[in-house]
C-alpha cells in the first residue's frame, strides 16, 4: 500500500513539474550588403545606377520588411552579437569614390535613415577629375551617415599584379597597398580604418592573411549571396548592383536571402 501511494505521489510530481523544454536557438537574421559605385539621372557608364532606380531599391527593401543598418552593425553580430541587428537587415556600401557620391546621393539621402560606408582608394581622391576630393569625404563623414573605409590604394587587379611579380615582390607590393590606403584616410579623415573591399573582388588565403596582419578586421568580396554568420571575415560576400537591377531584382535578392540558412 505505501509503496502505491509513494509512486502515485511520483507520478503527480512529474505531473506539476515537467522537465524543462530545451531552449531553441535563436533564428539567424536575414542579411544582405549591396554594393554601388556611380549614381545618375542617365546611365552613362556600366557601374552607374539612375537615381530612380536606387529609390525603387530603397523602396523595395523597405516593402520587405527589411531594415538599411551601419555596416559596422552586420559587423558586431557576425563576431558574436547576436542582438546587434533586426531580423531583417540590409546595408548599403559604395566602391571606388566617385564624385556622384557627394554630388548626387549625398543630396538625396540628407536627412533620411540611410547609413553608407564608402570604400575609397586614396590616389584618386583629388586626383582624379571623375573621384571626390578630400575635403568632400570630409563633409561627408563628418555628417555621421557616411564611414569612409578602404579600397586598397590605387585598385589593383591582384591576380594580374602576381602573374608579373615574384613571390617576394608581391608580397611587399599588396601589403604596401593595404598599408598605405589605411594610413592615409586614417590621416585625411581621422577616422578607424579596419575594413577592405577587395578590388574586382580578388583575394586568396595569403592576401587575406596580409590583410589581417596590417590591421584589417573584415573584408568584402563580389560574391552575390547573403552574409552568414558561418563566413570568413575576410571573404564576406556583397551582391554587384547596377541599373539593370530593378525592384523586382531587389526583391529577389532580398528573398533569397530568407531560404534555408547553412
Amino acid at each position: 500500500m505505501n509503496t502505491w501511494i509513494f509512486s502515485l505521489c511520483c507520478a503527480l510530481l512529474m505531473l506539476a513539474c515537467p522537465p524543462a523544454r530545451a531552449e531553441m536557438p535563436a533564428m539567424e537574421p536575414n542579411v544582405v550588403v549591396l554594393v554601388y559605385h556611380r549614381f545618375a539621372s542617365t546611365v552613362d557608364s556600366t557601374m552607374t545606377v539612375r537615381m530612380q532606380t536606387f529609390e525603387a531599391h530603397l523602396q523595395a527593401i523597405e516593402a520587405a520588411g527589411y531594415r538599411i543598418v551601419p555596416l559596422a552593425d552586420i559587423l558586431r553580430w557576425h563576431q558574436g552579437e547576436q542582438d546587434a541587428l533586426p531580423g531583417k537587415a540590409v546595408a548599403i556600401t559604395v566602391d571606388d569614390g566617385h564624385r556622384s557620391v557627394y554630388e548626387t546621393l549625398w543630396p538625396a539621402l540628407r536627412g533620411r535613415h540611410v547609413p553608407v560606408t564608402l570604400f575609397v582608394y586614396p590616389s584618386a581622391i583629388s586626383n582624379a577629375a571623375y573621384a571626390m576630393t578630400w575635403p568632400q569625404l570630409r563633409a561627408l563623414a563628418r555628417t555621421g551617415q557616411f564611414d569612409v573605409q578602404a579600397h586598397t590604394y590605387w585598385h589593383p587587379n591582384f591576380r594580374v599584379e602576381r602573374m608579373h611579380r615574384s613571390t617576394d615582390d608581391f608580397v611587399k607590393f599588396a601589403r604596401d597597398q593595404l598599408r598605405r590606403a589605411k594610413v592615409r584616410i586614417e590621416t585625411e579623415i581621422g577616422v578607424r580604418v579596419h575594413l577592405l573591399a577587395w578590388p574586382f573582388g580578388i583575394h586568396d588565403p595569403e592576401l587575406e592573411r596580409i590583410a589581417r596582419e596590417e590591421g584589417y578586421t573584415a573584408a568584402f568580396t563580389l560574391d552575390a549571396q547573403p552574409l552568414r554568420a558561418s563566413q570568413p571575415a575576410m571573404a564576406l560576400p556583397r551582391y554587384l548592383i547596377t541599373d539593370g537591377c530593378g525592384a523586382r531584382c531587389m526583391t529577389n535578392i532580398l528573398n533569397a536571402a530568407e531560404g534555408n540558412h547553412e
